[in-house]
């Protein structure tokens, strides 16, 4: 059952209660409210997966997640990013979901490594001269899920950011890297749990 059909169900008995306060004051709604909270019971503990607000639908069965160290391979390293990007994905995944973070061997495992780091000029003017730069990061992710090994996968996720070319690269970067590291925390995330 997805989170739309669960909404919706919802929005039906929500509709049905009202119609019944309006049209009978309340009274006779004790006659049929006992069954349709057996109803309610029913269909969502008949739900494989569970729902949180942020649209993951994680399985009940699992209740803990490891995230290992996230190194930068890249050619240019940034000697925080590492570390940055390590603590903002373990904070995202304990703050969006009930999952208890391990140090290993979790029913989630994610595994990842920075593998680009790359500023490039972008918005080419007449003199031949950037406006603007481009700041590219990259990371490969290994997503392994213990209870349910179809929901493994491998791929690379690619976020940048401009900034003006008036700008040192060192004045920007720590707001830069947050911005990215967020977008990207948040592409893994999406692609780990919330399986629309």
């Amino acid at each position: 059952m997805t989170s739309n059909n669960i909404a919706y169900l919802w929005q039906s008995i929500e509709n049905v209660m009202k119609r019944q306060l309006y049209r009978h004051q309340g009274f006779s709604m004790l006659k049929w409210i006992a069954p349709l909270l057996v109803l309610l019971g029913s269909i969502t503990t008949s739900c494989r997966m569970s729902y949180s607000f942020t649209g993951a639908s994680i399985s009940p069965n699992v209740k803990t997640v490891a995230i290992a160290y996230v190194p930068n391979n890249a050619s240019l390293v940034v000697s925080t990013l590492s570390r940055t990007f390590t603590d903002a994905l373990r904070n995202y995944f304990t703050s969006q979901t009930n999952l208890v973070l391990v140090d290993r061997n979790g029913d989630l495992n994610v595994d990842g490594t920075i593998t680009q780091y790359v500023v490039v000029p972008v918005a080419i003017q007449g003199n031949e001269t950037a406006a603007m730069n481009r700041l590219t990061i990259a990371v490969s992710v290994k997503f392994t899920n213990k209870t349910d090994p179809k929901q493994n996968w491998e791929t690379s996720f690619s976020r940048y950011q401009d900034y003006s070319s008036s700008y040192n690269l060192s004045s920007v970067q720590d707001g830069l890297i947050k911005d990215i590291t967020d977008q990207l925390v948040q592409d893994i995330f999406n692609k780990a749990v919330v399986n629309w």
